[in-house]
């Protein structure tokens, strides 16, 4: 379920994201709290080996090993490496949000343009929207688990009356090994050039319209088909988990706390606990967990695209703007402000300090500086005998140094 915390965030005020700091579900708590205590259970048992099980030869041996993982752990680029991917990811992430098939401005063009108030004509409009969602649940069910898990089979896209048994069989006895989310698309074609043979779509351009709103969806579909497949490249996810794992690893030796009376270079102090490196592990590791749960947002994390609620959603709005709401208007009447030029609608006490005056341009602030700049030009034309003459470009830059 996608975690929506808008609200929270309207004002940036002392405190605003300290709120959202306590959420647990969608967290980066609820993701890395398994790796964190890990990775402390496996510093304390290395520390307490070292500190009291290991003799003092093997702790010498143990402190040598710490230093030489401490300097060339360095060495790995986890910052670069994993900064790069995360960005990758997120552009993705968006990406395939923007892909996701809205079927609105494809129903308000057949709620427009397929015309009649006859059964026969419903049944036209129904038909086209119920095809037009029947492709995106086509996908969704190549691409999202949850909808899979919704509709395992194409029998229950039936039993939930989402296609009728004659459209399966039709489906099934297509002759393709491809996904088939483009043929409920090929039957809204035909569906709306017969539509338009019978005049029920009054003109060409009308019908241009729909089919070019149709393409747009189907092209979405096909983008979301497409980043399923292609996924961004195996070895580079490989290269930025074995990264950030491998550096945290040589952090279990290299970041210990040694000795210090043996002197060591920044062993000066002992603790049993390396905030700081742990610290440093919520971040790395969160960067990937990040990665990780955006890099397929079809799927059942808490911040995943709500797939299920999509398919509700658009069969609703499509079919009911095509079908109840078909030649549907409230009464047309006049509005309150019918003899005000300008209309001006009321604020509430709690929205008063929001009201603004018209903004006029940035450039109109300074008129009254304008004003008497012209002002001490007008008095030295007058000191002239000559007005014709131009004045002078020092003597106008004085004037205006004066006036300000």
């Amino acid at each position: 379920m996608t975690v929506t915390y808008s609200r929270w965030v309207a004002d940036a005020r002392l405190g605003t994201f300290y709120r959202l700091l306590l959420r647990w579900k969608g967290s980066i708590y609820k993701l890395l709290y398994r790796e964190l205590l890990i990775f402390t259970v496996m510093y304390g048992t290395i520390s307490i080996t070292y500190r009291c099980i290991l003799t003092e030869e093997q702790r010498r041996m143990f402190e040598k090993l710490s230093m030489y993982c401490d300097q060339y752990a360095q060495l790995i680029p986890v910052s670069f490496v994993l900064g790069f991917y995360v960005t990758l990811v997120v552009t993705r992430w968006w990406g395939q949000f923007e892909s996701v098939p809205w079927p609105d401005r494809l129903s308000a063009l057949v709620s427009g343009h397929v015309r009649g108030a006859d059964e026969g004509a419903r049944l036209v409009r129904r038909s086209l929207m119920r095809y037009a969602n029947l492709s995106g649940i086509l996908i969704y069910r190549s691409v999202s688990t949850a909808v899979y898990k919704r509709f395992p089979t194409m029998s229950h896209l039936v039993q939930a009356g989402l296609m009728t048994a004659e459209e399966l069989r039709h489906l099934e006895e297509l002759p393709s090994p491809h996904n088939k989310f483009w043929v409920p698309c090929m039957w809204f074609v035909s569906l709306a050039m017969r539509a338009r043979s019978e005049g029920r779509i009054n003109n060409d351009v009308a019908m241009t319209a729909i089919l070019n709103e149709l393409n747009t969806l189907r092209s979405q579909c096909m983008r979301l088909y497409g980043y399923d497949w292609i996924s961004l490249p195996l070895v580079y996810t490989q290269v930025v988990t074995v990264a950030v794992y491998s550096f945290f690893l040589a952090c279990l030796i290299g970041r210990q706390f040694l000795d210090p009376a043996q002197g060591y270079p920044g062993h000066n102090l002992d603790f049993y606990l390396p905030v700081f490196t742990l610290l440093q592990f919520f971040f790395y590791v969160g960067w990937l967990k990040v990665a990780e749960q955006l890099i397929n947002p079809f799927g059942e994390d808490d911040d995943d695209f709500e797939t299920n609620w999509l398919v509700d959603r658009n069969l609703q709005v499509s079919l009911l703007s095509v079908d109840e709401m078909y030649d549907l208007v409230p009464l047309v009447e006049r509005d309150k402000y019918w003899d005000e030029s300008e209309p001006q609608p009321p604020y509430t006490a709690a929205s008063a300090e929001h009201r603004k005056p018209s903004f006029m341009g940035s450039a109109l602030d300074i008129r009254y500086f304008l004003m008497k700049s012209k002002s001490s030009l007008t008095l030295h034309r007058s000191a002239q005998c000559n007005c014709n003459v131009p004045m002078p470009r020092n003597v106008l830059r004085t004037l205006l140094k004066q006036s300000m």
